[in-house]
């Protein structure tokens, strides 16, 4: 896989179609799974973990999963193009810092990764655009049953599937949706959200899961345990929080419009008009620029750029990013200076080309 070359496309889960796709930027289910016949990665020799990824690698090659996959060899990758796929999210942070044989296995649109040895042998993961997490559940049950009629599974009767993690056991299943919600942040109504969220025991992560910050008025949501639940339980336990928390801020994006129209507006243009200007720019005021020209262009209150590029331009500022796009590694001064640049390109003409 041409790192570089997938460097200037946009991944199926980017697109911004698919259900509520305004607010909800992707759903996402992952499962954890070890193999019987070797220890958890953290206990496990370089002898091991050559042999998981062997036979990880051979599953993958085999599995007829509909669509072409591709293996990076993740510990001979370069720290910048490790970071690259994180920020593409097609593997961890604790993926790309680990030390050792390790590696992933990627489809051409990007909807299925696959990892090993990672915290676990394999991580299954499929991301889709919108609101869809039955569609991915559908995709992640079909792969995860046909590797596992190949090889055997770390599994116990009481307990189900055993992983490194305590939180993962049982299920193994992590179910998440990433939502924008610039109209609850903006209001100070995302605290309430956050409360309630927690007292039927979803946590909320940042735009790279469990560590991360929230930016750009990017939220993640997802299940906290699996242990004694089924997986149609913990996906449905989501599917039922979603659609309120959607409704919510199409609510409060109303009310802002209806109430104060000339403010939010005003908001929406100055972020613009920073974007279509600045000389030199951090990624962290691109993504909280960049989040209030995604609600006006929602709220149709910009009307020449397809919310398609509003996405891209999530990803393609981000520092490695842009400098697989820029073809070279940058300091942070630098990449400020071309970070603008880019933004300025792609904002007079959205249909520019990606370079």
């Amino acid at each position: 896989m041409d790192l570089d070359l997938l460097a200037r496309g946009t991944g199926e889960w980017l697109r911004g179609s698919g259900t509520d796709a305004d607010i909800v930027i992707s759903s996402r289910l992952r499962v954890a799974r070890n193999l019987a016949d070797f220890p958890f990665c953290m206990r496990s020799s370089e002898i091991d973990r050559r042999e998981i990824e062997r036979t990880l690698k051979q599953c993958a090659e085999t599995v007829p999963m509909g669509r072409a996959m591709h293996y990076l060899e993740v510990s001979r990758l370069s720290s910048l193009d490790r970071q690259f796929l994180v920020e593409r999210h097609l593997i961890s942070r604790e993926h790309a810092a680990a030390e050792g044989c390790r590696g992933a296995a990627v489809s051409d649109d990007e909807d299925v990764s696959l990892m090993f040895n990672e915290e676990d042998h394999l991580r299954i993961q499929v991301i889709k655009s919108g609101f869809s997490l039955k569609e991915c559940w559908d995709l992640v049950d079909q792969i995860d049953t046909q590797i596992e009629a190949r090889v055997r599974y770390a599994f116990d009767e009481e307990f189900g599937y055993l992983t490194a993690c305590p939180t993962n056991v049982g299920t193994g299943v992590r179910a998440s949706v990433m939502l924008h919600l610039p109209a609850l942040a903006m209001t100070k109504q995302i605290d309430k959200v956050f409360r309630a969220l927690q007292k039927i025991h979803l946590a909320v992560r940042g735009l790279y899961g469990e560590g991360s910050q929230a930016s750009g008025d990017f939220y993640q949501i997802s299940n906290n345990v699996t242990l004694g639940r089924t997986e149609r339980e913990l996906i449905g336990d989501i599917e039922v929080v979603v659609p309120q928390i959607v409704d919510y801020e199409r609510r409060v994006r109303k009310e802002l419009v209806k109430e104060s129209k000339q403010t939010i507006h005003d908001r929406v243009s100055r972020a613009y008009g920073i974007l279509r200007a600045a000389q030199t720019i951090t990624s962290e005021e691109t993504m909280h620029l960049l989040s209030s020209v995604r609600l006006g262009v929602n709220l149709k209150l910009i009307e020449d750029v397809p919310i398609g590029t509003v996405n891209d331009l999530f990803i393609h500022t981000q520092p490695a990013h842009l400098q697989k796009l820029q073809g070279q590694e940058l300091d942070s001064e630098k990449r400020n200076v071309a970070r603008a640049a880019y933004l300025r390109l792609r904002l007079s003409n959205p249909d520019s080309s990606r370079n």
